[in-house]
């Protein structure tokens, strides 16, 4: 495994950054999420890179991260921001960020949700059902304004990743059909609380070519196309996120491999005057975080060995969930330093499951008290994490170059049952 960048050994000891991971272990504690701040500018550097010249609004999509450090680094960067709820609205508007320039995507929002989104002025609602359409109609007319709409389409485009994050074909619960929205696009047209402004579709996640995007976009300019022909004129096109990233061997995509190749399309298609908005999650900010943790037993039985880790998939949900793979690196040996002798170990938590699990069948060379660093855990980790077995959520921790910024504190034992009450 080669270690990300930003993540590299010194002096025999893994960095983040400038900054030593014991030095953190040692004066913040473990577990910990670790993130680099360097790795957020370079991530974003590509998208910026690549949409140079064009119209295109990156919005970061921020249930992959949502620490309000992060949404401020990429508010300064000129990002906007794909939500998925009034929360999520919240923390962007916590840290500045331009509501022109929120999507607010999701299939469940509420009235209030709705509300919130359209006294703020966001860009753009991602309609995700009839329902939907109606009920934001009903609440737009309530308040005397105009709320933006695209429709999510669904293409049914397999994307190629694991089921549970594959959001492009027809069983999935996302979007309006694509052969049903012409007609869904026309009763938005007659709802004087809506103006018709985009198309939208999402297909999935961790997508490590670009073929399902083109497959996804070939059918999104057909439908403009007839769209346009009713009378109906789009003035953006919003292709989703999910481009993914290096967990282990993967290649993945790049921004602009994905860009030339949609921009090339549109010109054939005469349709290049349209604005794409892009929501990437993982792609920005996966490989700048990692987990940190420390062993505290090992165990030894006839089946397997275990590393027995203060970490648990209360901390990262994603190996258990989706049967993830992220790469463990031993804090104080590089891999290739490891004898070839070494034991094949479960990564395990302390949690009364058997699901908590980190990572399984891993060559390490450690003892009781060693630090391991589960890498790529800057997306999913810390947004999907829980109290489960009244365990406090890990600090999260900014590196800065030498430097480095407690983002979030430790939860206290005391802060997890403070607001309860036993009866009278």
């Amino acid at each position: 495994m080669t270690v990300a960048p930003h993540f590299s050994f010194k002096n025999e000891t893994l960095h983040a950054e400038d900054v030593p991971l014991t030095t953190l272990a040692r004066e913040l504690g473990t577990p910990l999420y670790v993130y680099s701040r360097k790795a957020l500018h370079d991530a974003w550097g590509a998208y910026s890179e690549a949409a140079k010249g064009r119209d295109v609004l990156v919005c970061f999509g921020m249930k992959a991260n949502s620490n309000l450090a992060v949404l401020s680094e990429f508010h300064k960067l000129g990002s906007g921001f794909d939500i998925v709820s009034g929360g999520e609205l919240a923390r962007v508007l916590a840290v500045g960020g331009d509501p022109g320039k929120v999507v607010f995507s999701g299939v469940g929002k509420q009235a209030w949700e709705m509300r919130d989104a359209l006294q703020a002025g966001v860009k753009c609602f991602n309609v995700e059902s009839e329902a939907e359409l109606e009920l934001l109609a009903h609440v737009a007319a309530q308040m005397n304004k105009v709320a933006p709409v695209s429709l999510r389409v669904n293409p049914d485009v397999d994307a190629h990743t694991h089921p549970y994050i594959s959001t492009g074909l027809k069983e999935n619960k996302f979007g309006i059909a694509i052969e049903d929205a012409p007609a869904v696009y026309q009763r938005a047209a007659q709802l004087k609380s809506l103006e018709v402004v985009g198309v939208d579709c999402h297909i999935g996640s961790q997508i490590t070519e670009v073929d399902p995007y083109l497959d996804a976009l070939e059918k999104l300019l057909d439908l403009i196309d007839t769209l346009a022909a009713a009378g109906t004129h789009i003035k953006h096109l919003d292709l989703g996120g999910g481009i993914g990233i290096r967990y282990t061997d993967e290649t993945p995509l790049t921004p602009k491999m994905l860009l030339d190749a949609v921009f090339e399309r549109l010109e054939a298609r005469g349709l290049g005057h349209l604005q794409i908005v892009l929501e990437p999650g993982r792609s920005l900010v996966g490989n700048a975080g990692v987990l940190l943790t420390q062993v505290q037993y090992l165990k030894h039985t006839e089946a397997k060995n275990f590393a027995i880790v203060d970490a648990a998939m209360n901390d990262l949900l994603r190996p258990t969930l989706y049967d993830a793979w992220h790469s463990v690196e031993q804090v104080g040996q590089a891999a290739e330093n490891r004898p070839a002798d070494a034991k094949t170990y479960d990564v395990v938590g302390p949690i009364c499951e058997s699901g908590d699990w980190l990572a399984r069948d891993r060559k390490l060379d450690v003892q009781q008290g060693d630090l391991l660093a589960i890498m790529s855990a800057g997306a999913y980790a810390f947004t999907m994490a829980s109290q489960y077995n009244t365990r406090p959520r890990p600090a999260e921790v900014m590196v800065d170059g030498s430097n480095y910024h407690v983002v979030r504190p430790r939860e206290t034992l005391k802060s997890l049952f403070a607001d309860e009450k036993p009866l009278p």
